[in-house]
């Protein structure tokens, strides 16, 4: 099931995020070295406490019998748009409809603090990871570079009015 994350399901959650980007990581060569900022290496217990705490942000989870499989984040970004930050399954959960299931429920989520526009940022260069987006009605709306990432990111957007 999907519920919102306690307080007491932080240090899980950045287990889970951690170990659900680190396959990318691997996958495209990013190190600690070549880009401490990516969330594989980033991600730690302040600023997932931050991102509870302080910037009070939904934050779900995949709870499989008291097992948190999968995690998600949305970051209200102004009256009308969030951002979809974190989703992520565990890699030996992946490929069973969980990712599916919390996006479908980020959209709901979403549309409940009254947004009209999910963004979205990726690895460009997974481009497995912009086709499943895509196929569950994201756009694709351009890239950016930064000097602090050996990759580009990507950018997407889900409308979320019919």
């Amino acid at each position: 099931m999907i519920r919102r994350a306690a307080r007491d399901d932080l240090e899980e959650c950045v287990r889970v995020i951690r170990s659900s980007f680190l396959t990318v990581a691997e996958e495209f060569g990013f190190t600690q070295e070549n880009a401490p900022r990516f969330t594989a290496f980033a991600m730690d217990m302040e600023r997932l406490l931050w991102h509870y705490e302080q910037e009070k942000r939904p934050m779900l989870v995949y709870d499989d019998n008291g097992q948190i499989l999968g995690y998600y984040s949305l970051l209200r970004q102004n009256e009308t748009e969030c951002e979809l930050n974190n989703l992520c399954v565990l890699p030996e959960h992946r490929h069973r409809g969980i990712g599916k299931e919390l996006l479908e429920h980020a959209v709901m989520e979403a549309r409940n603090m009254g947004c009209t526009v999910m963004n979205i940022g990726i690895v460009e260069e997974n481009r497995k990871l912009r086709r499943w987006y895509e196929e569950n009605g994201a756009v694709h709306t351009g890239t950016e570079k930064f000097d602090f990432f050996p990759f580009t990111c990507g950018k997407m957007r889900k409308m979320l009015i019919d």
